[in-house]
């Protein structure tokens, strides 16, 4: 095998499918990328897979030998992020494949050497019957994604917690994620949105039937890595989805993620979402982060508490925090409050979150009593409903 290829091609591609690559590998093979190059496309393809989440790229190259081989993820990553831009020649005597090869890797400052695998040994990226696919906007998944997956479960043992459930219901797209002690809730269209010039166009693409509506849970692992490849999407753009009974694949150009779905039923979230308050808070999305940031300070790290209290007298919310043997912090902002005054109790990084991922700027929070759930949504742009259970303040 001999290709010559781009630093700063190789370098991009590498990084995206490494992600894939596990830390820990169940099988020595799992720690390689699979490089495969083609002399007929002049194309050079990577994978990453680590048995649950596979990343596939393919780029151009200028291909002098075809090959298949493996080499060590971690290696060569650092080899050619480290490497001056400009051409690259990876090549590797094909009479050495009895044995694991040397492979050469070339460029203006030097040579490496490193051994690799045979690519026989790689194991396949689970295949998906191949049936229409769902062409999703990249705009909508970006939103949904920046809404809902701060709120997914990082406990292994939740199980279906730790991954989005995402629902297309003809032009609508839902995004939900809970970890049991929030909920992030977010809406976004199924369909493009397009300039007027382009309505011909637009009346010429048949609308979503009700046999393209889907339900699944992906995991929020690979959602994070999808974040990846949509960033380099065009404005505009959709990404196919293609869905089987345990598996998912999304292509975007010549980028693919592979994952598993999560198996079994996802809470009915919507029951938690209480329908009725009996007072309201609108206050400045940045000021109160910029608050909740400075009085952070002085959190305590075994119950991360901050208190509100609501005065609608003065039209103020003030923020307490206090850590006994360290000291305490105070701030007040102005809110718009209507209902009685009010103390409620919360966890400040679930709050933080959840302020962060509300991209308006103003927020209106729902109260009940001190120990029921509290629902933020932002007054303007995302249609996004954010749950977050309080804490009990104990004096």
């Amino acid at each position: 095998m001999k290709i010559v290829c781009s630093q700063v091609d190789l370098k991009n591609n590498l990084s995206l499918v490494s992600r894939a690559v596990p830390t820990r590998p169940t099988h020595p093979i799992l720690a390689n990328v699979l490089l495969v190059a083609n002399q007929t496309k002049n194309q050079v393809t990577l994978t990453g897979f680590d048995l649950s989440l596979g990343m596939r790229s393919c780029f151009c190259a200028e291909v002098e030998e075809e090959g298949v081989i493996t080499l060590p993820a971690k290696l060569l990553n650092d080899i050619i992020a480290r490497l001056p831009e400009g051409e690259v020649t990876i090549s590797y005597e094909e009479e050495e494949m009895e044995e694991n090869p040397l492979v050469t890797i070339n460029s203006l400052s030097g040579k490496f050497q490193l051994r690799g695998v045979k690519g026989e040994e790689y194991p396949e990226l689970p295949v998906v019957e191949r049936e229409e696919a769902f062409l999703l906007p990249v705009a909508a998944l970006n939103e949904g994604l920046k809404g809902s997956l701060f709120a997914a479960s990082n406990d292994e043992t939740k199980q279906i917690l730790t991954g989005v459930h995402l629902t297309r219901n003809l032009d609508t797209l839902e995004f939900a994620a809970t970890d049991g002690h929030r909920l992030a809730v977010v809406k976004t269209s199924a369909i493009e949105e397009t300039k007027e010039s382009e309505e011909e166009e637009i009346n010429s693409n048949p609308p979503i039937t009700e046999a393209q509506n889907f339900t699944i849970t992906i995991p929020a692992r690979a959602l994070r890595e999808l974040e990846k490849i949509l960033s380099m999407a065009k404005e505009g753009e959709s990404i196919a989805l293609f869905v089987d009974e345990g598996q998912v694949v999304f292509e975007l150009g010549q980028q693919n993620l592979t994952s598993r779905k999560l198996d079994g039923a996802y809470p009915n979230y919507n029951q938690l979402i209480p329908n009725n308050f009996e007072r309201t808070m609108v206050v400045d999305r940045k000021r109160m982060i910029e608050s909740l940031e400075r009085v952070s300070v002085l959190s305590d790290q075994k119950n991360n508490l901050v208190k509100f209290t609501l005065n609608s007298d003065n039209e103020q919310v003030t923020l307490s925090v206090e850590a006994k043997e360290l000291g305490n912090a105070k701030e007040s902002i102005s809110a718009e409050i209507n209902g009685d005054n009010f103390e409620i109790g919360f966890n400040i990084r679930y709050l933080m979150d959840g302020l962060k991922a509300l991209s308006a700027n103003e927020i209106k929070f729902q109260f009940n009593g001190a120990t029921q759930p509290v629902i933020a949504t932002p007054l303007s742009g995302a249609q996004m409903t954010y749950l977050i259970m309080p804490v009990q303040i104990r004096d």
